[in-house]
């Protein structure tokens, strides 16, 4: 039975379209009042401080990454030692290796296919500046643990939660464990504002630094008593167009702000219904012969569902993902697989802590279908019984 299962859709219904709507005839397009207003209500949602909305998750990367360079106690610096896991999606990297700092990737936990946290203590040197830890496929890392990894020595800990908005980890939400938490809101994700991302952060001084790099660098975001500079509050043609540091434009749209307060509005509801088929998934998957799912650390999100072969079905997931793309079933790897078998990486100052086998493993034999934000409980029952029934 052919069924129609992609791997993402829009959750909008009239209340975007009239947003969009009311910033057309605004004719106010760009970053203002509707953005600060998403950015108070997304600080409020997941227990922050602060938020800095920009115009997608890749950006609130590179802006976090970017930010660590201009503090001014504790900066990083280029040639500094970062540790990330092995899989991933290319956008936690490129801005590492754009600021000069140098990877060492580690391997996965195969079970929930975050960091190996053995591996994570053991690659620690007095080189390493930097854990940036990435919350996979809605799933968060164990922080508790993560912490105790890094207590009483000088390494930040930065969070990549694009895929996993909702988690939580003992009753705190994912994105916020870090001294940043990087967002996305691209169409595929938790909540769409078509592109679209933000930055937490809890730390005044990271927030007026992240204002400032989004916008060209310059001054006239920042409140008038900040981190960086004295504003000349008598002359404010001069501090129009005051540059303080090396910056950017990521600002978001004002759409993309409107869009995002309705969007928020709905996100209990969203992650309720993922939850529920993420039920479904493990209870009718879990005892699948030839496949292994990821375990739960806290409470995951469920931004999709992993497949894993294993047994009998090693080795054959080009047969199998033909299968289910024949019965209408959208699949595609688990995020980049192994990020350290990718040919840009010859661009990249980087090293590799000892093996990488489940990384590699999952490179082989991975690939992830989409969950929704509206009931599938019956078409997972049908992708189950083909995968239970393929190639035997």
């Amino acid at each position: 039975m052919k069924i129609n299962y992609p791997l993402a859709c829009e959750s909008w219904d009239n209340a975007e379209l009239e947003a969009m709507q009311e910033v057309m005839k605004s004719g106010r397009f760009t970053m203002g009042a509707r953005v600060s207003e998403f950015e108070a209500r997304a600080a409020q949602w997941f227990g922050s401080k602060y938020a800095v909305m920009v115009n997608s998750g890749s950006s609130a990367n590179l802006l976090a990454v970017a930010a660590l360079f201009f503090v001014k106690e504790n900066k990083l610096k280029r040639g500094d030692e970062v540790i990330v896991p092995a899989v991933s999606w290319s956008t936690t990297y490129a801005p590492l290796q754009q600021y000069g700092l140098k990877l060492k990737f580690v391997d996965i936990n195969p079970e929930t296919l975050n960091f190996d946290l053995n591996e994570v203590a053991s690659a620690i040197t007095d080189k390493t500046r930097l854990i940036f830890a990435v919350n996979l496929l809605g799933n968060p890392n164990d922080f508790n643990a993560l912490n105790k990894i890094v207590e009483g020595k000088n390494i930040y800990l930065l969070e990549d939660n694009c895929e996993s908005m909702g988690a939580t980890f003992d009753n705190k939400m994912a994105g916020t464990f870090g001294i940043m938490g990087t967002f996305s809101t691209f169409f595929s994700h938790h909540i769409s504002t078509m592109e679209g991302g933000f930055v937490l952060t809890e730390n005044e001084e990271l927030h007026h630094i992240l204002l400032s790099i989004r916008a060209h660098g310059w001054t006239r975001n920042l409140p008038d008593k900040n981190h960086l500079i004295s504003k000349n509050l008598d002359n404010p043609f001069y501090e129009a167009f005051n540059f303080v540091l090396p910056g950017y434009n990521l600002r978001p749209l004002e759409l993309s702000g409107a869009i995002g307060v309705h969007q928020l509005n709905k996100l209990s509801g969203l992650l309720a219904e993922r939850r529920s088929n993420a039920a479904w998934f493990q209870e009718t998957f879990a005892s699948t012969e030839g496949i292994r799912i990821q375990q739960e650390t806290g409470s995951s999100s469920w931004f999709g569902f992993s497949i894993i072969l294993e047994g009998d079905l090693e080795g054959k997931r080009d047969e199998v993902v033909n299968e289910l793309t024949e019965m209408g079933v959208e699949c595609r790897p688990i995020v980049s697989g192994n990020f350290a078998n990718m040919p840009v990486l010859e661009h990249f100052d980087y090293e590799i802590h000892n093996e990488l086998k489940n990384s590699d493993y999952l490179d082989r034999n991975g690939f992830f279908i989409g969950n929704h934000h509206y009931n599938v409980k019956e078409e997972l029952t049908q992708i189950q019984k083909r995968l239970s029934t393929i190639l035997i």
